[in-house]
């Protein structure tokens, strides 16, 4: 997903933003996983000393083995199953983050049409989130950069599905309220909130650790926020030389 970001941004006409948002998005994630070690540490005191790669005695590594290997046609077969199945399965994860929370986000960011009417047309609602953002304009501008309050739905949009925030640019370059600091915080979210809402239960129940999912989206919060200011200020210097 970073690098469609990155290549969408720089389809966009950006050429240098979309870089600082991929360095600010390096922060972001050494920051995200630190905190997760934090928070796996301390639900599992065990770990800080358990090694990371086990060692298998040869019996072992022999009772692993399938003594009776599948063929070559049965391996693919079972490839294209079980690849349909996940695809289904993983879709169907998404669709909330997705479907409920990008639509939510978009009913609250924009406003009617031009002529002040509610037509039904793509993009209308209640402008709720600029208002907000507009009250704490200092706070945004100040962390982000960002010069318009409508900004904002960017990454909120993003917690729900980077695909969906990435198709509000367009709409924010029509308008004029984007430029390329905003493209830069905007990289550096979307790569570190990517699949935001739509991985952290299906990994950790894998992993058969659900218990920490808050854990996870917390660390992947903060790791994301930290991500988007890095981008910022480091657009601020890359624009002084």
């Amino acid at each position: 997903m970073g690098l469609l970001g990155i290549v969408y941004m720089v389809g966009q006409g950006f050429s240098t933003a979309p870089f600082v948002g991929l360095l600010g998005s390096f922060f972001g994630c050494m920051v995200s996983t630190r905190l997760m070690q934090f928070f796996t540490c301390k639900a599992y005191p065990s770990y800080k000393e358990e090694m990371a790669i086990e060692v298998y005695t040869e019996e072992q590594v022999k009772a692993t083995k399938n003594p009776e290997p599948k063929s070559l046609f049965m391996r693919i077969l079972d490839a294209i199953l079980d690849g349909g199945k996940e695809g289904v399965n993983i879709g169907m994860a998404i669709i909330p983050g997705v479907l409920v929370i990008s639509t939510t986000v978009m009913i609250l960011t924009f406003g009617a049409s031009a002529n002040g009417e509610f037509t039904g047309a793509a993009y209308e609602g209640v402008e709720l989130l600029p208002w907000l953002a507009d009250k704490l304009s200092v706070i945004f501008k100040w962390l982000f950069g960002f010069e318009d309050p409508h900004l904002v739905a960017f990454p909120i949009t993003a917690l729900g599905a980077v695909g969906a925030a990435l198709s509000l640019v367009p709409n924010f370059l029509q308008q004029g309220w984007i430029n390329d600091n905003a493209i830069a915080v905007f990289t550096a979210i979307g790569m570190c909130w990517s699949g935001y809402l739509s991985t952290h239960t299906a990994m950790l129940d894998s992993l058969g650790y659900r218990q920490l999912t808050s854990k996870a989206i917390t660390a992947h919060t903060i790791g994301g926020l930290v991500a988007g200011i890095v981008a910022h200020w480091v657009w601020v210097l890359v624009a002084m030389m």
